[in-house]
């Protein structure tokens, strides 16, 4: 058997999944940044996804795992729609918690590491500042009760060797997200406002940056909780704003609104702050990503391109 890594990525297909695929690759994904000495044929990369591998199969997984044989997992695989969760629970708990047990227990059987990605919406958003690892979670939302479940599994099935990583308020060039939303929205008929919540505040966080992160703690197998997202904070509205500022379209289309305007209201409730605080990656000397704006800017720049390849 070859002594290079082998990584099991699950999601592989999903936004932050593509750019993690690229970084394993040694390819640099749009817009972002490679890790120090990872390279191109470094890694040997089986990437999954519902169509090759259903998590919620505990045989399936069980098989696939014994067959590659990874030493490292990369688990992002999961039922996203978070106002979809609402109406679908049993949905969202066997993806997200019991297909993270089976994933868990696959990669406990073949001694490989597992990081899990998880999510802001672990927590009730009522803080007045930032949220550290070591907070208390109190999820809201059945999305965010089911993306719990699934850390508690990482927790209790891997006897500790596991990452769990925390991200929010993700976009990328792959995929659908907030900055397509936006240009997708001012490209359109009319030059009427566009209305953004103001009253929820969150940490913008961007696939290319975030999958180099999350490559980087995967092979270095750095166990516990990080959050993991780029730095500063705005709300939607600011976010709004900015994507259009960086594709050089006018800022102040963009209007307040509260979450409790909204017509028609969302089914799941939102964390008014979502703000995450990488106090892991500071404490442990790791490298932050860079500043939301600077990482919105690059990738608002190569999206017509990605667009253009399809």
């Amino acid at each position: 058997m070859s002594s290079r890594p082998r990584v099991l990525v699950t999601g592989g297909n999903g936004q932050l999944g593509r750019d993690v695929r690229d970084v394993l690759a040694g390819v640099m994904p749009d817009g972002g940044v490679l890790p120090a000495g990872r390279g191109a044929g470094d890694i040997d990369i089986l990437s999954t996804d519902i169509d090759t591998l259903d998590v919620v199969n505990r045989t399936a997984v069980g098989e696939a795992f014994e067959s590659f044989r990874p030493n490292v997992v990369i688990h992002g695989g999961a039922f996203t729609a978070v106002d979809a969760c609402e109406s679908e629970p049993d949905t969202a708990f066997a993806v997200n918690a019991m297909g993270t047990r089976h994933v868990a227990e696959a990669s406990r059987r073949v001694g490989a590491h597992i990081l899990y990605v998880s999510t802001d919406y672990v927590f009730d958003g009522t803080l007045d500042r930032p949220y550290v690892e070591w907070d208390a979670t109190n999820p809201q939302s059945v999305y965010g009760r089911s993306k719990l479940g699934g850390e508690y599994e990482v927790a209790a099935v891997s006897g500790g060797d596991a990452t769990v990583v925390r991200t929010a308020w993700v976009s990328g060039a792959h995929g659908a997200n907030m900055v397509k939303t936006v240009l997708r929205l001012a490209a359109g008929p009319g030059d009427g406002p566009l209305r953004f919540v103001d009253d929820q505040h969150g940490t913008p966080t961007f696939t290319a940056d975030l999958a180099s992160a999350i490559v980087g703690l995967a092979l270095d197998r750095r166990p516990g909780t990080f959050h993991v997202t780029n730095q500063g904070e705005t709300s939607w509205f600011g976010f709004a704003r900015a994507t259009l500022a960086a594709a050089g379209l006018d800022p102040e289309r963009v209007e307040p609104i509260a979450t409790g305007d909204l017509d028609p209201p969302r089914p799941a409730p939102r964390p008014a702050n979502s703000r995450l605080d990488n106090a892991a990656l500071r404490l442990s000397g790791l490298a932050l990503l860079p500043e939301w704006t600077e990482s919105l800017n690059r990738l608002v720049e190569v999206l017509p391109a990605v667009a253009e390849r399809g």
